[in-house]
């Protein structure tokens, strides 16, 4: 548990699926927090001082000193507040959670905006042929009842986006006949009473998307 003398905040924005996986471990770890609510279109100056590299949330804030990018938090909580690891002991084990978390964020996290965002079709198909395969990966990876074995784990936090997708463009990537595994696991992983406590209602994911969608059209 955090204590009274540490000081923690979290800078985010209601909606963002990065958020939710550092909010699903502060949960998991007992560590309460302040929450900050961000802008995506009027960053505030708070997120520019702690975050002036990349000027996106989450943040993460300890006793002062910040922390960005929400897999480099999620080692930071695992690595701070020892009780309840989301990260496995072994060497190996760790590293093999490390590498599906990124190969998440590198091969189903950009082929899902794009499913939701593009406009032509074409690309849209694309984007939905490259995620049907790197799906494929996981189903095939999956061998528990999560990613993590019996309880959540690193790579079920980092695999929140994936439903949220779904969810937000209506997009059918779990279906019990194409990835019967997964279709269980999205059950069981959003079903879990932290995981849905922290989950944002589907107005609020459907306006951060917006949000998030427009951001990037901006030009900087």
């Amino acid at each position: 548990m955090a204590t009274s003398e540490e000081e923690v905040t979290l800078l985010g924005v209601v909606g963002s699926p990065f958020l939710c996986r550092v909010q699903i471990a502060l949960k998991l770890k007992g560590v309460e927090y302040k929450y900050v609510e961000d802008n995506l279109n009027n960053k505030s100056d708070l997120l520019l001082k702690y975050n002036p590299v990349y000027k996106k949330v989450p943040v993460l804030v300890h006793n002062e000193k910040p922390i960005s990018e929400s897999l480099v938090i999620l080692e930071y909580i695992d690595d701070t507040w020892k009780h309840n690891p989301i990260l496995p002991a072994q060497p190996y084990q760790r590293a093999l959670a490390r590498f599906w978390s990124n190969f998440i964020d590198d091969k189903c996290v950009a082929p899902a905006w794009k499913s939701v965002f593009l406009v032509d079709e074409k690309e849209k198909e694309k984007a939905g042929e490259e995620l049907f395969e790197a799906l494929k990966f996981l189903e095939n990876e999956l061998k528990d009842k999560y990613f993590g074995g019996e309880e959540i784990g690193f790579v079920d936090i980092a695999a929140v986006f994936i439903p949220i997708v779904q969810e937000v463009a209506g997009l059918q990537l779990f279906t019990s006949e194409k990835f019967p595994k997964l279709f269980k696991w999205s059950q069981d992983f959003h079903n879990h009473p932290i995981v849905e406590e922290n989950l944002p209602p589907k107005d609020q994911l459907f306006a951060y998307f917006q949000a998030r969608a427009q951001s990037l059209a901006t030009p900087k």
